[in-house]
């Protein structure tokens, strides 16, 4: 009698862009015994929305003991575009007896009409294959210490999960020096292996591993894979690295080359730009990835990830071929610990002349444009690394642009597909009808009056098409001036939906473009007969670009404008720039007339400005046949806060502060920190060290914080102590500060400073700026008015105050006017003055007249605080110290 047995079936959905599916799907089970028919998964055990991007789904299904699970049958019934699914691959678990099973059956497919091979079922063979792994260690190696080392495989059907090398018999030593080790590792079915990687993990003390080489056997097949390593996995050798790759070595098989890919991060130039984090990387190929790697190194001097900087970096892989996409992530949590990405390049070697780029320009930060601190981009193309000035060049030079496009194949030559390209120039654009019968394509056109190319659009398909069409690449190479890009459309043009795709043009030294989404809200009027049926089309225009037409209805179709009611459209566009008007289109075959009230166009990833394009009249009183067109300008522009999420958690004002200086005097002198926020400032606190170790800064509630200052509580020092890094975070609510420190000395060159004061730096929000105020000190004519005493002065204003500063001047004569300066961050509007000595006795008294302070370099906007009075211990009132108003 066979028992019912429970079946726990797994199902991992990808975490590719648009993965996720709402279709039904179903499954049936195949093992030695029969299978278990076709089940509907209904109901996920851990989910309420079931096949979500990314997501692992639990479904229990009862059988009869099938006996050796061998397949599994999966199909959804989604039709259409966008309906597919991407799965990553189903686990089943189950108890037969006291033995608990697990079989995996790896699919890494789309589930797709208009993907991959446009299957919607596939089946799925539960194979895995187990390898002996030999481990050698080099005799110079250090003795192992605690550290997990990692081993990961790549083959032609896909890649092992991470494999960990642990000893099998507890209390084992692996990788002692001329040791070799060996471990058994399953894995689901590779293919033919072409590398592999190795990685340690980066823990304190580390001292390396010499690895001399690595020998696979699969133990069913008995196939050996020898790998011939001999290198160091070491932060503290030449290479610095922790990761390595290895290229599969096999006589009938070329292997492959390893490339030092130089991936270069540039930083934007916008405040608060910067980042401390540690940044990580992953490069995705046509051959797999490299894995996350960490961006340790600079090739660039200087602290990394600063504002406006690129910095570069080595990562060492075999060959991925053409690369797709870059995953970029930090570890900087809380608003303000990111960065602004405008790109990253990668070329091939440092020899290499053409580079990968992948623009980004968005915030990567928890508060800030995209709210998250991992993002994938995905490459726009290849450009030349150097290359002539060009514009002029383009426009003067005589010959051709020969254009290579390459795509998917069609399998019925009768059947060509009909697009569009379209190159936009500085002086106008060329529309360039193609017909496409197969795999590649050449084109030659002078291109000739459209001025240097700063975008190619492709529209289409303009005909019937019986498949799916897969646009890969646009080469362009100028046969005049040798310029030359490669244009990644990698996109599918599918029957019935009409699409229009654009890239931004890929110039050396010229900073690409980003394409960005936008989002058009049209509103109808909601007046009697408002709405309207009938063909539409948009072309926004902006200082940089335009859209071209945008047809707001499908093919053979007509759109419906509800009275009252508002359609959202999205379209993705190379940056406009400053928007200045919309073109509307409208036809109408029943002669309706549409009452548009308004348009409203925001950027989807970039929501901080939104741009009101107001009508408020009735289109189309014309016949049937001519588009009526009208051009709406902008009315206005609207800003909102950079800030896109608020704080979880309120401050109570406890914040880390890392200083980092240079040029510190051996008897490290007493400095005091005070720090100033928009409603108070903290007591002065002593500044723990100033070797980049984080002390606790208890600043109470002062509001947001605007200025830090430095103050030394010791004599004047030699020369100044050289600035590096200045950084805040608050323990509560994550956030981060960033300072300018660039070429910044604490208490000036010279040293001769008591207080020095840095602005706070938010994202895209200047700094207060730093003002040199001229302080005039005018001296009595009373006898013995003057003084010899050092003279100490506390600026105030509606943004906090100068903290106190001994003025420059040694002897204040009897009726003199003596002049210093001060340097302090902005005051505001100033409210009153504080003005003190420390001698006493005979003949330190000292009348003060009034002091005058202005803004350095400007005559209006002085200040006047009057005195006139002694500042004598013996002389009236026995005070030292007024405030003067």
């Amino acid at each position: 009698l066979l028992l019912v047995l429970v079946y726990e079936v797994h199902v991992y959905t990808g975490a590719k862009l648009g993965a996720e599916t709402d279709s039904n799907v179903c499954i049936n089970l195949i093992g030695t015994r029969g299978d278990a028919g076709k089940r509907k998964l209904h109901r996920s055990v851990n989910n309420n929305v079931k096949f979500q991007h990314g997501q692992m789904d639990i479904f229990c299904i009862k059988a009869v003991s099938l006996g050796d699970l061998e397949k599994v049958l999966i199909s959804h019934n989604g039709a259409g575009p966008g309906n597919g699914w991407f799965l990553d691959k189903i686990v089943i678990k189950y108890k037969e007896g006291n033995e608990a099973q697990e079989v995996v059956f790896p699919c890494n497919r789309w589930l797709d009409e208009y993907q991959d091979d446009g299957k919607t079922e596939r089946e799925l063979t539960a194979h895995t294959q187990q390898w002996r792994v030999q481990v050698k260690t080099d005799g110079d190696s250090p003795e192992p210490q605690e550290c997990k080392r990692t081993l990961m495989i790549y083959g032609s059907k896909g890649k092992s999960d991470e494999l960990l090398l642990s000893p099998q018999t507890p209390g084992y030593v692996c990788f002692l020096p001329r040791a070799t080790d060996e471990f058994i590792v399953e894995t689901g079915d590779l293919g033919d292996v072409y590398k592999i990687r190795v990685s340690c993990d980066d823990v304190p003390g580390f001292e390396g591993w010499h690895l001399n080489s690595f020998n696979l056997e699969e133990l069913h097949t008995k196939q050996e894979l020898n790998f011939d390593c001999k290198c160091w996995l070491s932060l503290n050798r030449e290479d610095k690295e922790l990761v390595k790759e290895f290229p599969a070595v096999n006589e009938d098989k070329k292997t492959l080359p390893v490339c030092k890919y130089v991936v270069s991060v540039h930083i934007g130039d916008r405040w608060g730009a910067e980042t401390f984090a540690n940044v990580y990387i992953t490069l995705y190929g046509k051959r797999g990835d490299t894995g996350v790697r960490k961006l340790h190194t600079s090739l660039t001097k200087g602290r990394k990830f600063q504002r406006n900087k690129v910095d570069s970096f080595l990562v060492e892989a075999v060959s991925l071929s053409d690369l797709q996409k870059v995953v970029i992530e930090h570890d900087g949590e809380g608003y303000g610990a990111g960065m602004y990405l405008k790109m990253v390049t990668v070329k091939e070697s440092q020899d290499s002349d053409k580079e990968w780029v992948f623009p980004l320009w968005n915030w990567l930060d928890t508060h800030l444009g995209l709210c998250e601190t991992v993002c994938e981009i995905v490459t726009v193309g290849r450009r030349l690394i150097s290359s002539p000035k060009l514009p002029e060049i383009i426009v003067k030079s005589s010959g051709l642009w020969i254009m290579d496009i390459t795509g998917s194949d069609l399998s019925n030559r009768e059947d060509p597909i009909y697009l569009s390209f379209i190159f936009f120039g500085s002086l106008s654009r060329k529309k360039l009808p193609l017909q496409v019968t197969g795999k590649a394509i050449q084109i030659k056109d002078e291109l000739a009056g459209i001025g240097s190319i700063y975008k190619v659009q492709v529209t289409g398909p303009h005909s019937e098409l019986k498949q799916p069409w897969h646009l890969d690449l646009l080469h362009m190479k100028h046969t005049g001036t040798k310029e030359e890009m490669y244009l990644a459309f990698d996109c599918w043009f599918n029957p019935n939906e009409d699409k229009c795709v654009e890239l931004p043009a890929l110039y050396a030294d010229q900073e690409p473009l980003p394409v960005v989404e936008y989002a058009i809200h049209l509103h109808t009027g909601d007046l009697k007969k408002a709405d309207a049926t009938g063909e539409a089309y948009l072309c926004i225009q902006g200082e940089k670009s335009d859209s071209g037409k945008r047809w707001l209805n499908s093919r053979n179709g007509l759109i419906t404008f509800a009275r009252g009611q508002v359609d959202i459209f999205k379209i993705k566009a190379v940056y406009f720039g400053k928007l200045n008007q919309v073109l509307v289109g409208f036809r109408s075959p029943k002669k309706d007339e549409w009452f548009l009230e308004k348009i409203v166009i925001k950027e989807v990833l970039y929501p901080f400005s939104t741009h009101v394009f107001v009508h408020n009249d009735w289109i189309n009183k014309c016949s049937k046949k001519d588009f009526v067109e009208v051009a709406i300008p902008l009315k206005e522009t609207s800003m909102t806060s950079l800030l896109m999420k608020n704080f979880d958690t309120e401050s109570r004002g406890r914040w880390q502060m890392w200083v980092h200086c240079t040029q510190v005097p051996e008897d490290v002198p007493h400095i005091q920190v005070v720090v100033f926020g928009r409603k108070g400032k903290s007591p002065a606190q002593k500044v723990q060290n100033l070797n980049d170790n984080s002390f606790l800064l208890t600043v109470g509630d002062i509001g947001d914080i605007t200025k830090v200052s430095f103050v030394l509580s010791s004599p004047c020092l030699g020369r100044g102590i050289r600035l590096h890094k200045l950084r805040l975070k608050d323990l509560d609510t994550k956030q981060e500060l960033g300072f300018p420190t660039e070429a910044q000395c604490l208490f000036g060159e010279d040293g001769s400073e008591m207080v020095t004061e840095l602005a706070v730096v938010r994202p895209d929000k200047p700094p207060l700026r730093e003002i040199l105020y001229s302080i005039s000190v005018h001296t009595g004519t009373l006898p013995a008015s003057g003084t010899d005493a050092d003279i100490f002065i506390t600026v105030f204003g509606e943004q906090g105050d100068s903290c106190k500063r001994r003025l420059r001047h040694s002897n204040f004569e009897r009726g003199q006017v003596c002049i210093s300066e001060i340097k302090a961050v902005d005051l505001g509007q100033l409210t009153k003055v504080l003005v003190e000595h420390h001698n006493v006795g005979y003949g330190a008294g000292w009348y003060l007249d009034q002091i005058v302070i202005h803004e350095s370099g400007k005559t209006d906007g002085q200040y006047v605080f009057l005195c006139q009075q002694w500042l004598d211990s013996g002389v009236g009132d026995a005070q030292t110290e007024r405030m003067l108003k």
